[in-house]
C-alpha cells in the first residue's frame, strides 16, 4: 500500500511540474523597461557572457566571478545598464559559487518566475532594462530577511564607495 501511495505521488509531482514547464510565466520579458535596445544592440555593447546571462537568461560557472570575494564598501550595478542592484552591506557568503545578498537596493530589480528547471523559480531582473540576474530563494540568513538573492556575478559591475 505504501508503494501505491508513493507511486500515486510521485507520479501527480512530475505531471504538474511537466505541465508548468509548459507554461511561458517570465514577466520580465513582457515589462516595459526604461531602457531598451534590439538585440543586435545588446550584442554589440555587452560580452559574450554578458549577452548570455542578462539577455538569454544562461548561468555562469560558479566560482568563477571576480565579485564573489568582495567585501568592500560599494554598490553593485547592472553590467547592462548601470541600475544600481545591491549593496556590499547585503552580501554574505552562501557557500553556492555565485555573489549572495539577503536583500536589494529599494526600485533596484523586478521580479518574474521561470520555469526552465521544469520547476516554477524567482527569477530576478534588473527593474530599468529588464536584463536577467539571478534567482531569490528562500534559503537566505534567517536573521536578516530569509532570502538569498543568487545572483550572476557576470550580470554586475561593483562601485567602491568613494571615501
Amino acid at each position: 500500500m505504501k508503494k501505491i501511495l508513493l507511486c500515486t505521488l510521485l507520479a501527480t509531482f512530475l505531471i504538474s511540474c511537466n505541465g508548468n514547464a509548459q507554461k511561458k510565466s517570465d514577466e520580465g520579458s513582457s515589462k516595459n523597461y526604461e531602457v531598451t535596445k534590439s538585440e543586435a544592440e545588446w550584442k554589440e555593447e555587452l560580452t559574450s557572457q554578458e549577452f548570455a546571462v542578462l539577455r538569454k537568461a544562461a548561468t555562469e560557472t560558479p566560482y568563477t566571478s571576480e565579485l564573489l570575494k568582495v567585501k568592500e564598501p560599494g554598490t553593485f550595478v547592472c553590467a547592462a545598464c548601470g541600475n544600481e542592484l545591491y549593496k556590499t552591506k547585503n552580501k554574505f557568503d552562501s557557500g553556492t559559487g555565485w555573489p549572495s545578498f539577503d536583500r536589494a537596493i529599494d526600485g533596484g530589480v523586478a521580479y518574474g518566475s521561470d520555469t526552465k528547471l521544469s520547476y516554477q523559480r524567482d527569477e530576478v531582473h534588473c527593474a530599468r532594462c529588464g536584463g536577467h540576474l539571478g534567482h531569490v530563494f528562500n534559503d537566505g540568513p534567517r536573521e536578516t530577511t530569509g532570502k538569498r538573492h543568487c545572483i550572476n556575478g557576470v550580470a554586475m559591475d561593483f562601485k567602491p564607495e568613494k571615501e
